[in-house]
């Protein structure tokens, strides 16, 4: 089995090449969907964060991620001790998913590849990259916020510069008909692979 590490800065297309190496024939675990999961079904972890966040951080038994995200974006030390106990806990799920899985390439997808470590869990790491504008565009359609948060989001993640010396692939997410082009070579040279 071989596992890809995809990653990529807000807005730069990480889920449109995720589906593309999908329909190729990767199994794909989201990182984020599954950490939005663990949050609200493992008991362990409940109890952590609701110590690190109050009584306010689950409201009828599920998490009360719009409270979390206020806390974290004033309180980056709470962002760091939240950071410290839900990512092992991904980890190990991420684990036991590919004990379970058969596929022959599966893909990780985390726009916190490197700052959670996970990147030592794969075997290629993909970075997905994009023009500064066309992410703004994006995410202002997708999520229905201003030019000003949206850099402000950009601001506070890793540098494209440092993802794109970490990576095995770049992807230059312009065009959909050049993206997959891109993936698809990807894909062949990975599958290839010794």
């Amino acid at each position: 089995m071989k596992i890809i590490g995809l990653t990529g800065g807000i807005g730069s297309g990480k889920t449109t090449v995720l589906k593309m190496f999908q329909k190729l024939g990767a199994e794909v675990y989201i990182a984020d969907i599954e950490a939005k999961k663990l949050m609200n079904s493992d008991l362990e972890l409940i109890q952590q964060i609701q110590q690190i966040f109050g009584e306010n951080a689950y409201v009828n038994q599920t998490l009360n991620r719009q409270y979390i995200a206020e806390v974290v974006f004033n309180d980056k030390e709470k962002l760091l001790r939240l950071n410290r106990i839900v990512h092992p806990k991904v980890r190990e799920h991420f684990k036991e998913f590919i004990h379970n899985s058969k596929a022959k390439i599966v893909l990780y997808e985390s726009a916190i590849l490197f700052e959670s470590g996970s990147d030592s869990l794969c075997n290629f790491l993909i970075t997905v990259i994009a023009n500064l504008d066309d992410r703004i565009q994006r995410i202002m359609l997708r999520d229905k916020t201003t030019e000003k948060q949206i850099k402000n989001r950009i601001k506070n993640q890793l540098a494209d510069d440092y993802k794109i010396k970490k990576a095995h692939f770049v992807v230059n997410n312009q065009t959909v008909e050049d993206t997959k082009l891109q993936v698809d070579t990807i894909y062949d040279l990975i599958k290839t692979a010794s």
